[in-house]
């Protein structure tokens, strides 16, 4: 096992000096690494394996910046989306509104058919607009505002456009609340287990979502049961919000109620959307993608995983702690 020089360095911000291009950081299992240095340690021991025979290699163990605490983030709360992370809901939700559409009889001057959002289409709107009513909004400005059972003509000012959504909303949901009831919606895989090791392990938990918040309750209590949804230490959703995602404020606004530090969350998302609203609020962010947002970029994601099946809490806690640097 091979012994290297560590300077007195940050974990941030390293330029290899012989090649002037950024580092890589690289999470080591405790095993693999011989952690028993005195914090005053200049050198750190490390594997004698092939890859980093070939690397340069800049180390600091965790003990030697436990003296300043603002060098390090310790995971204090979990901070879950709900569609997309606690359940894949898109297309209940795309369902539910074509249903609405049809009750009110939704057409568009550009069509004289119905509006109907396709799969396609869906995914596209979904990832780039976050709640229903910014999503309708979004569509009637670009289409045209439609006629419908609503209202004898098309709204023409601001209150008769926001009534239209407002309703259409509103049936939108009990529809979507009618599905959820049905009991044939399931959690993703790892979402109770995660939770459920960051409650006996004493991490916050809260939901932040940008769905009505009446759905999202009952999705929760069906989902999660009863017991683990009152137990949550904050629930948002985007009735409590005046900005929705991708504006961090949702997640802001939940460190707030928590009493947390933003560097001390990590939050859950799904998709692109979720995510520039987490790391705009500061926050550390790993995504658990759907069929519809897997192809989106994630890049400054901590990690991208398909579901959290395999993700324990000490996997995520890893992730705000004890890194080796390598360029």
């Amino acid at each position: 096992m091979g012994v290297l020089p560590m300077p007195n360095l940050k974990l941030s911000n390293f330029i290899s000096p012989s090649r002037q291009q950024p580092v890589i950081p690289i999470t080591f299992k405790t095993p693999n690494v011989n952690t028993s240095l005195s914090p005053l340690s200049t050198c750190i021991a490390l594997p004698n394996n092939n890859f980093l025979r070939k690397q340069q290699v800049l180390a600091v163990s965790t003990s030697s910046l436990s003296a300043n605490s603002n060098d390090r983030s310790e995971l204090e709360a979990l901070i879950f989306d709900c569609d997309g992370v606690i359940l894949e809901s898109e297309y209940i939700h795309r369902n539910a509104y074509n249903a609405a559409f049809a009750f009110f009889n939704v057409c568009c001057p550009t069509s004289s058919n119905l509006v109907v959002w396709d799969e396609e289409f869906y995914d596209q709107l979904q990832n780039q607009i976050g709640g229903g009513k910014p999503k309708m909004r979004w569509y009637f400005n670009k289409n045209g505002w439609p006629s419908s059972t609503i209202l004898k003509n098309p709204p023409s000012n601001d209150s008769e456009k926001s009534m239209l959504i407002d309703t259409i909303q509103d049936w939108k949901t009990e529809k979507y609340k009618e599905i959820i009831r049905s009991g044939e919606i399931k959690p993703r895989p790892g979402v109770l287990q995660l939770m459920d090791e960051g409650r006996a392990s004493g991490v916050k938990l809260a939901v932040c979502s940008a769905a009505t918040k009446s759905s999202v309750v009952l999705c929760l209590e069906s989902l999660l049961g009863l017991e683990r949804f009152q137990q949550l230490d904050c629930f948002l959703a985007g009735d409590d919000v005046q900005t929705k995602k991708p504006a961090p404020t949702i997640y802001l606004e939940a460190a707030k109620r928590l009493g947390v530090s933003v560097k001390n969350c990590l939050v859950i998302e799904d998709s692109v959307i979720g995510l520039q609203a987490a790391v705009g609020a500061g926050m550390a962010c790993v995504i658990s993608y759907t069929s519809s947002t897997k192809d989106q970029d994630f890049a400054s994601a901590k990690a991208i995983y398909p579901d959290m099946g395999n993700v324990h809490l000490e996997d995520v806690k890893a992730l705000l702690q004890d890194t080796v640097i390598a360029s």
